[in-house]
């Protein structure tokens, strides 16, 4: 079978984050049982030559450009609208991780008008929105496209209310719950040294990187010698996150090293006690399920969708927002018996319940369905 996954942007940074992630990981479980997955996006910052592959996934990607001061919704590529409708008859399936913005709007349509099996999955960023352009791509492409896929596939019953709302009128007959899943790792090693706590993920407001800096001096004063990592791509915040290091004394006691690659975030995960996303109304974080596997206990808030799994399974903490939860939170996971347990469940639970390979043959049951 040859499966289309069409995202947004792909760059050296990783700098749209999540849904390439996802994007990538099942187009890697896919190919490991003989199907033909590749991906289509936006590139942006690579030299020459392009890369035609991304992690061993055959990607076709087009220079950005960008039309409008918008973020990723005001980019596009005049090749890749050219070359939308040739791409989407090649394949069986056609698999959009949408969002309001020029490339995977025109590309999901593409699908459409071409009769393909089309799979849309939003990853929490089609959401009720009284912005201006939203209204309009609502109105002129999104409800549409909602309603004309063979499958939605939503993460948590959140996200589903809100593809709901956004539609209007009937609930959407052809929603599918789909968690994301993530490959098996190895463990983290035995720990040794000072205690290390990390931050990997975009620097952007709502995944508040200001929170975890401000915790840190509470940790300090447990674990003078304890190291801190702030890692991701610049999304506005990194000035403020380097602003309030300062103001805080704390220079040289937390890092910046900027993104990372996805091996790069492993290994960094592999040399930490505790790992801290402080973001809110956070759907379903790969950044999370990867500290998972690999055996590092979370930190998240309560409105983070994998919360309620992680407190339920000790795998780690679920918090109010705000810096003095999370440093409380670190300093309990920062006890070696509680740290040691928590890794052990953190394991268990990414094994039992965020699997890959099962999220490979629920999507797969998916695309059977549409054929």
């Amino acid at each position: 079978m040859k499966v289309l996954h069409a995202v947004t942007l792909h760059s050296p940074t990783h700098a749209f984050g999540g849904p390439v992630r996802v994007a990538l990981n099942l187009s890697q479980g896919l190919r490991a049982r003989g199907h033909e997955a590749r991906l289509v996006a936006l590139g942006e910052g690579f030299g020459d030559p392009w890369p035609r592959e991304v992690e061993g996934v055959p990607a076709r990607l087009f220079p950005a450009r960008r039309l409008l001061p918008l973020g990723f919704s005001g980019m596009t590529s005049p090749a890749l609208l050219a070359a939308a409708g040739r791409l989407v008859r090649d394949a069986d399936v056609v698999h959009v991780h949408l969002a309001r913005d020029l490339v995977t709007l025109p590309v999901a349509l593409a699908a459409l008008r071409a009769g393909r099996p089309l799979v849309l999955q939003t990853h929490g960023m089609v959401d009720p929105s009284g912005k201006l352009l939203a209204k309009v791509l609502d109105a002129v492409a999104v409800r549409r496209l909602l309603r004309g896929a063979g499958a939605v596939l939503y993460l948590t019953p959140h996200e589903r209310a809100g593809l709901d709302a956004v539609v209007g009128g009937e609930p959407l007959a052809n929603a599918v719950r789909l968690v994301n899943g993530t490959p098996a790792q190895e463990a983290r090693p035995p720990l040794s040294g000072p205690p290390r706590v990390l931050y990997a993920a975009r620097l952007q407001a709502r995944k508040r990187p200001v929170d975890f800096v401000d915790a840190v001096p509470a940790v300090l004063a447990a674990h003078p010698d304890a190291e801190f990592v702030v890692a991701g791509p610049d999304e506005g915040e990194r000035d403020a996150v380097l602003r309030r290091i300062a103001e805080l004394g704390l220079t040289g006691r937390v890092r910046v090293p900027g993104p990372l690659s996805g091996r790069d975030v492993l290994d960094e995960l592999r040399r930490s006690h505790v790992y801290v996303l402080p973001s809110v109304d956070e759907p379903f974080p790969m950044s999370v399920l990867e500290a998972l596997s690999v055996g590092v206990p979370p930190v998240v808030t309560h409105s983070n969708g994998l919360a309620r799994d992680i407190a339920a399974a000790g795998a780690g903490a679920a918090v109010e927002p705000g810096p003095a939860g999370v440093a409380r939170a670190v300093l309990d996971l920062l006890d070696p018996a509680a740290n040691t347990a928590a890794s052990a469940a953190a394991r268990q639970l990414a094994a039992r319940s965020y699997s890959l390979d099962a999220v490979v043959e629920d999507l797969l049951t998916v695309y059977a369905s549409l054929r």
